[in-house]
């Protein structure tokens, strides 16, 4: 049965994050057709991940009372109605389909908060000596869903578009894929998952949350972590909020032409992560040791995010684009989201993995997932900032992220360098 069960709720984070990853990269093109400004568009962009940060601990906490398959169950049937609601509001225009998708965004982010119910379903399942790398399936639903996400938001639209469709059908389809995948797995979830927690089958120690940070935060290492962190996925999310708007602005492209390329430029950078995470990854820590990698890494991220707004052409991306000299442009963004995206793969994994050895056994659940906290508040505040000095202008984001990332990789290198050799917080 737990051979079983692993498979279901990888099965369903997987297309959860497959929902998401194929009207993420969408998002900011469908909203700036609607006339919505760049701090609009970095709204739209942040209400799924406040809701996720509202609403985790509520359904991990409702969870506990009632279990986990409901939860899951109810959950899953939320986000095919979320999506198809965003599905609607693509067909729309103006102000009316600025609503809708904000309402749509806003109940995906509700429904995908199960991430949290889902983590406590394998930690249910699993004996403590294998919950580490039981946990690292959710991380490979992860990157599988921002990959296949985005490649079919591309093939969604290519195929409706060649079957005839009008307009609206194109702007739909995505949505309504979404809407579809995320029923399925509605239904293959409640004639395969089984229950995995008997309520009150064991009393639940509560603390804060505010504790829980202000515990972690108190720890200078630890705490320097958790805000590098932020820093990271604030920079990252900066990058994919505004990446279609800027192509668009750059390449004077059409708004759904736009949007595909985004797609496809999400998927690229997606693919370019999941290999470094999946490759060279163990060896990189074996031979820097995860304070210099992780400092290395902003460097890394930094250094491409500062040229990617100064990159222009005036011909749209293709496979043959390249057969010229008007190609180029094209080529020089490639090679900066590659290297965009191996700093921002090479970030998280040393940077959880001293999280760990600098926390003690009984510490480890609280630490974690209060530097899952600052990620997804990262994931708030990044977006209207970025669209918001968009607005200002389109190198903004960019460069000022840039600069960023490269002063916390300098700041990084001095002081968990140092701090690691001396190991003053390392659990014993």
């Amino acid at each position: 049965m737990r051979k079983a069960s692993l498979g279901v709720i990888f099965l369903t984070v997987f297309i959860d994050l497959v929902g998401f990853g194929l009207v993420l990269p969408l998002l900011p093109n469908y909203s700036k057709s609607f006339g919505a400004t760049g701090f609009q568009v970095g709204l739209l962009m942040a209400s799924y991940s406040l809701m996720q940060f509202l609403f985790a601990p509520l359904w991990g906490a409702w969870s506990d009372r009632v279990g986990r398959r409901p939860v899951l169950l109810i959950s899953t049937a939320g986000a095919a109605v979320s999506y198809a609601i965003f599905a609607f509001g693509s067909t729309l225009s103006g102000g009316l389909a600025l609503g809708v998708i904000l309402a749509s965004r806003m109940f995906a982010g509700v429904c995908g908060a199960n991430i949290t119910v889902a983590q406590a379903y394998i930690a249910d399942i699993t004996p403590p000596e294998d919950r580490s790398k039981r946990m690292g399936l959710i991380g490979m639903a992860f990157g599988l869903g921002f990959i296949v996400g985005p490649a079919l938001a591309v093939g969604a639209q290519w195929a409706t578009e060649r079957l005839g469709g009008n307009p609206h059908a194109v702007a739909a389809a995505p949505g309504g894929i979404a809407s579809v995948l995320c029923a399925a797995n509605f239904l293959f979830a409640f004639r395969r998952l089984p229950e995995s927690w008997k309520p009150g089958a064991a009393p639940a120690g509560k603390r804060a949350r505010a504790a829980h940070f202000v515990a972690t935060l108190s720890r200078p290492v630890v705490g320097f972590l958790v805000v590098t962190f932020f820093l990271s996925t604030f920079g990252f999310t900066c990058f994919e909020s505004t990446l279609g708007l800027l192509i668009q602005h750059n390449f004077e492209l059409g708004d759904h032409e736009s949007a595909r390329t985004n797609a496809v430029l999400f998927c690229y950078a997606g693919l370019i992560g999941a290999f470094v995470q999946a490759g060279p990854i163990g060896r990189l820590v074996k031979s820097m040791g995860e304070p210099h990698l992780i400092a290395a890494s902003l460097l890394v991220f930094g250094v491409a995010m500062i040229p990617l707004p100064f990159i222009h052409g005036t011909i749209p991306l293709s496979w043959g684009v390249f057969a010229h000299p008007s190609g180029m442009p094209w080529l020089l963004m490639l090679v900066t989201i590659a290297g965009l995206a191996v700093g921002s793969g090479l970030t998280r994994p040393p940077l959880f993995g001293l999280l760990s050895r600098l926390t003690p056994a009984d510490e480890q659940g609280s630490t974690l997932g209060v530097a899952q906290s600052a990620g997804s508040l990262a994931r708030v505040f990044g977006p209207p900032f970025a669209g918001y000095l968009f607005d200002r202008h389109a190198a903004w984001p960019f460069v000022i992220c840039g600069v960023l990332a490269i002063g916390t990789g300098l700041v990084a290198w001095a002081r968990l360098v140092g701090a690691a050799g001396a190991q003053p917080e390392i659990a014993p």
